[in-house]
């Protein structure tokens, strides 16, 4: 892996195929180390960017839509990739970014857990958790000891996405996405895009309810994992992988 101050890369940049990962809220680019080597094993270039407000990054506009804007270069000159994946905040970042998706070229979209509605009072629940979270880090043995499926490489990483995010952001964030209503954006699904909706357990910390998924949405592929958590990267990531076409020799 090799990282700048915007994003990490994984893999070859010769690579016959790339990945482009986007992470959550209190994330980094980093987090996304397991899933990415696992994609180079599959012979993809991964590219994963930092948002804004994230990993020392810092803006003044903190709308879903401007940080979908800020990641139009990885698009420049009709760049494509055959997966995108996004988790949480990623998610509709993600969802933003399908105009700008090149139409030449059949992509795979696979949306983790994203939190497509919050009502005022979840709203509220989430600041106030999130805040707290940025005020009282926890260190990799403690995400260890709540999440023991999460190996120590991942708790690390989690612990380095907070520790590298400020109270600024997160109050950016829940102020600037007023009303936080993004499930009008699964309308909008181009021809060429094969998407997946992967939704964690809501009894297991999952964000993503049926409920908030349009009946008339055509093209989308949801998958509800039960039992699992919002941090699917982490339980499970080959839920994530099984979701990419892949093609490999036959033994």
């Amino acid at each position: 892996m090799s990282t700048s101050r915007s994003a990490s890369h994984w893999g070859s940049p010769t690579a016959s195929k790339r990945a482009l990962l986007i992470h959550g809220l209190t994330m980094s680019s980093q987090s996304w180390e397991s899933i990415a080597q696992l994609l180079v094993a599959e012979g993809f270039f991964v590219v994963a960017p930092n948002l804004l407000g994230h990993a020392w990054r810092r803006g003044t506009d903190y709308r879903v839509s401007t940080l979908a804007e800020d990641l139009r270069p990885y698009f420049a000159m009709d760049m494509s990739y055959d997966v995108i994946i996004g988790h949480s905040l990623g998610g509709l970042v993600i969802l933003s970014l399908l105009p700008f998706l090149p139409k030449t070229k059949g992509t795979t979209v696979i949306l983790v857990d994203p939190p497509l509605q919050r009502t005022a009072e979840q709203f509220k629940n989430d600041k106030i958790r999130f805040m707290k979270e940025i005020t009282d880090a926890r260190t990799a043995d403690e995400h260890m000891a709540e999440h023991p499926a999460w190996s120590r490489g991942d708790s690390m990483l989690r612990a380095l996405g907070v520790y590298m995010c400020d109270r600024t952001v997160i109050e950016g964030i829940f102020e600037h996405n007023r009303p936080y209503a993004f499930s009008g954006l699964l309308k909008n699904i181009p021809p060429h895009v094969k998407m997946t909706l992967l939704m964690s357990d809501p009894e297991s910390s999952g964000v993503c309810l049926l409920e908030h998924v349009p009946v008339d949405v055509v093209r989308l592929n949801v998958k509800v994992l039960d039992g699992i958590g919002h941090w699917v990267q982490y339980e499970v990531p080959k839920a994530i992988i099984d979701e990419i076409p892949l093609t490999r020799a036959k033994l």
